[in-house]
């Protein structure tokens, strides 16, 4: 059994409106699915993606008005990279948040590739990442009138883990997981040991995890803008129920197998404390819409169905449903 890359990775909001503002009109990504959390469907839960919601490309979202600050610490998500093609195209990004006033840093390389780091209206941190094309590949790019298919976002790309004691969650993600040493980088404090990057799948930037080891920073206390959790690809349905029995065998308490209606989970705790999820490739979001309609209209497992009245009821108006 072999993880095939980045799936998912599933943040907090605390102004939904405003984050569909800014992760369809200036990111430039489409809006795959407008749901709810199914564990609690008083919220919504937005997912944003390519042309067509491929696996590996969604940023997800859940809506919690009351959501306080991040704190920023160990034991977290602390980073996630979208890809792009070409360093003409972080150029033109670069521009484009001096334009929307995003804040950014400066175009700096990072494990041999060239990134821009950028955070969004609640501080979400980011990485934008040259992708060559070598590695896992990407779908079709969802193209807005200021933003050409070779200047948009394609995917997601790595995602950064920080840790104060890393040689458990290494552990994970060698042993359990299956992810390979690809190599290291400085990190951006002098002091701290290098960046080390695994990589899993066929490899590049979406099939890849930074560590980071941080013994000078607290626990992170996470709130609007906090990275959830971080899903891996399960690219076969029958290598599913597989994953349950390797984690429970290897100690892990996990949620048990998951239906997710638009893909199939199992959720665990790395060593750090990390909520780390394994996700099916299928069914996909276009189960329940068309392709040419996704996230058009608030859209419900088939468990929640029955109660779509009260749901709805429940749900505070947004400016997207207008």
């Amino acid at each position: 059994m072999r993880l095939a890359g980045i799936h998912h990775v599933s943040a907090i909001t605390a102004d939904a409106d405003k984050n569909h503002d800014f992760y369809t009109r200036i990111l430039g990504m489409r809006l795959v699915k407008k749901s709810v959390n199914q564990d609690n469907p008083s919220s919504y839960h937005l997912f944003y993606a390519d042309a067509v919601g491929t696996p590996g490309t969604d940023m997800t979202y859940f809506d919690i008005p009351q959501a306080g600050r991040t704190y920023p610490g160990v034991s977290s998500i602390s980073n996630t990279g979208f890809r792009v093609k070409s360093e003409k195209a972080l150029q033109f990004w670069k521009s484009r948040f001096e334009k929307f006033d995003v804040p950014h840093d400066s175009i700096t390389e990072r494990f041999g590739r060239k990134t821009l780091y950028f955070e969004d209206f609640e501080g979400a941190r980011h990485m934008l990442v040259v992708d060559n094309g070598a590695g896992i590949p990407y779908s079709e790019a969802w193209v807005r009138k200021e933003i050409s298919a070779d200047n948009a976002i394609i995917g997601l790309g790595p995602i950064k883990l920080t840790v104060r004691k890393s040689a458990a969650t290494i552990k994970v993600l060698t042993e359990i997981l299956g992810f390979e040493l690809a190599g290291s980088y400085p990190s951006d404090i002098k002091e701290m040991p290098h960046i080390q990057v695994y990589t899993t799948g066929k490899g590049g930037p979406a099939g890849e995890v930074h560590l980071e080891t941080r013994t000078d920073l607290p626990m992170e206390r996470p709130g609007r803008g906090s990275v959830h959790h971080v899903a891996f690809r399960i690219p076969s349905l029958e290598d599913y129920p597989k994953w349950e029995e390797r984690l429970r065998e290897n100690g892990f308490m996990t949620s048990g197998l998951v239906d997710r209606y638009y893909f199939k989970a199992i959720y665990f705790r790395e060593p750090n404390g990390i909520l780390f999820e394994l996700s099916t490739d299928e069914p996909g979001f276009d189960t329940d819409e068309s392709l040419e309609n996704l996230g058009e209209t608030l859209a419900l497992p088939p468990f929640l169905e029955p109660r779509r009245a009260e749901i709805e009821a429940k749900l505070r108006p947004l400016s997207i449903n207008k």
